[in-house]
């Protein structure tokens, strides 16, 4: 039998934890790390993952992050591609090819389009990784 077909929601709503995610909480349910406590005493938020997140969040203003740096979110991570107002065809290329590698609901709010990565908590490190791994190849591909 295949293995179920694996996606990213990279939309606020909620979403399912992935089965690498499920059996790395079942291993260190009682001692993540071995730090000596649970997964559930310590912040979704570990200065792992803010390290990631804000590596992503720089390669993000790179692309172009319409939003000033004083309102910027660390939930939401809203960008366009090629100039400040975007780049339509190439945004299509990045959404399309993004959901070629089941990474889903980056579109940007039907209001402002552009390009919206929504890093709750359904979303693992490694997905902030895939993703920020795609834009850099995206980036690169395109010589932005």
């Amino acid at each position: 039998m295949d293995a179920p077909r694996q996606v990213v929601n990279f939309g606020p709503g909620p979403a399912k934890l992935p089965h690498s995610v499920l059996l790395e909480i079942q291993k260190e349910l009682l001692d993540y790390k071995g730090v000596g406590i649970s997964v559930l005493e310590m912040s979704h938020r570990s200065s792992d993952f803010a390290k990631i997140i804000n590596n992503t969040e720089n390669l993000v203003r790179e692309l172009l992050c319409p939003v000033e740096p004083q309102n910027r979110s660390k939930m939401n991570i809203p960008f366009r591609i090629g100039n400040a107002k975007g780049d339509d065809a190439l945004e299509k290329r990045f959404l399309d090819k993004a959901l070629e590698l089941n990474m889903l609901s980056l579109k940007g709010h039907r209001s402002v389009g552009g390009i919206r990565a929504s890093l709750y908590n359904a979303v693992t490190i490694e997905d902030v990784q895939k993703l920020a791994a795609f834009m850099k190849k995206f980036l690169e591909m395109h010589q932005l």
